[in-house]
């Protein structure tokens, strides 16, 4: 089969590697028909997580049929169209049972580390893909349910929701801020809306994702390069400052612009994958009574999200704002990683 395969920071390359096999009784393989790039991808090949070593195939998003079953699965079947998570929970482990799958304990990978596709184990930005703990790693799609929306739930939605607004805090009522209107902080934007926030106000330095998440949830807008960005953020709260702050970047920056706008006895909830350290001015906050939260997300809600996108309630399909084939992987790549030209959210890689 053919897979996008990982030679180092700056290096990949389509190439034809062997086909994944059965190697557990609780694995299933899926040929992959939908696929997609996320922003972790671009942080290992800057380098960032150097977990990954040479040879990986990268990817951790995906949506496909099953080929073939080990014979302890009982929740799918060959044929099935599934969504394969980012994650992989045994669904055995203390973690798994708190519905922590981000740190399931089993051996797979790495003990601890439930994100294994793409990182610790081969992914899914191939052809095929074995799949580890098939029964909680991989869920039906729905009929009617596209593709396009599939795949978000791959990762997406479910990190943006959990990670920012449950770890956020997010109550009816709340003003929130995203820092960052990627794909993931438009999937924060979207889902805060599920918790009642009265106003969604979206930070970024570039004007055509600001437009973009006005029509994912965004009730403002702010230039985050003007020199009075702060002041009209806090302006929107009667200088109080923000309930929540979802840093949705992962660079220091964008972090500590978070604690400068969120108000006493608010939540700052990091989502960004960061691969530098951040300072923490503890000297001006700790009076503050903030709650700091950060996580991996652990999938847990992709069965309740999976409904809502069913019933038409969240419209996953409009990240999807580039299509390619799978011959066309390093020309998506190239158009994901110049996503302020080419004004790309999410880039879909079809079979």
């Amino acid at each position: 089969m053919k897979a996008l395969v990982y030679h180092g920071p700056g290096q990949k390359a389509w190439e034809e590697v062997p086909d994944p096999v059965i190697i557990e009784p609780t694995d299933v393989i899926v040929r992959v028909e939908t696929t997609t790039i996320c922003g972790t991808d671009l942080h290992i090949l800057k380098g960032d997580v150097p977990a990954v070593t040479d040879g990986r195939i990268l990817g951790h998003e995906g949506v496909g049929t099953v080929t073939e079953v080990g014979s302890a699965v009982s929740s799918v079947a060959v044929g099935d169209r599934v969504i394969i998570s980012c994650i992989s929970a045994c669904g055995a482990c203390s973690y798994c049972h708190q519905g922590l799958y981000a740190h399931c304990l089993a051996e797979e990978g790495a003990s601890g580390i439930g994100w294994i596709f793409g990182h610790l184990i081969n992914g899914t930005q191939a052809e095929l893909v074995r799949v580890p703990f098939a029964d909680n790693s991989v869920y039906k799609v729905p009929e009617g349910v596209s593709d396009d929306a599939a795949v978000m739930l791959s990762d997406i939605l479910p990190t943006g929701f959990e990670i920012g607004v449950r770890y956020g805090k997010v109550k009816p009522g709340d003003v929130v801020a995203v820092v960052g209107a990627g794909p993931v902080g438009l999937a924060a934007m979207m889902t805060a809306n599920l918790y009642g926030a009265a106003r969604i106000i979206a930070l970024d330095l570039d004007a055509n994702r600001l437009d973009q998440a006005l029509t994912f949830g965004a009730t403002d807008t702010v230039d985050s390069s003007a020199a009075d960005w702060e002041q009209r953020v806090k302006g929107m709260t009667d200088g109080m400052g923000v309930d929540v702050a979802v840093e949705a970047v992962g660079i220091p920056s964008t972090f500590e612009a978070c604690t400068r706008i969120v108000r006493p006895g608010g939540s700052v909830a990091n989502v960004g994958v960061h691969g530098a350290p951040v300072q923490l001015a503890l000297q001006d906050l700790w009076i503050m009574d903030l709650s700091i939260t950060m996580g991996l997300v652990s999938t847990s809600t992709t069965p309740m999200l999976l409904k809502l996108v069913a019933q038409h309630k969240l419209a996953a399909e409009r990240f999807a704002t580039h299509h390619f084939g799978f011959d066309q992987v390093m020309e998506a790549y190239d158009t994901f990683g110049r996503a302020a030209e080419s004004k790309a959210l999410k880039v879909v890689i079809r079979r």
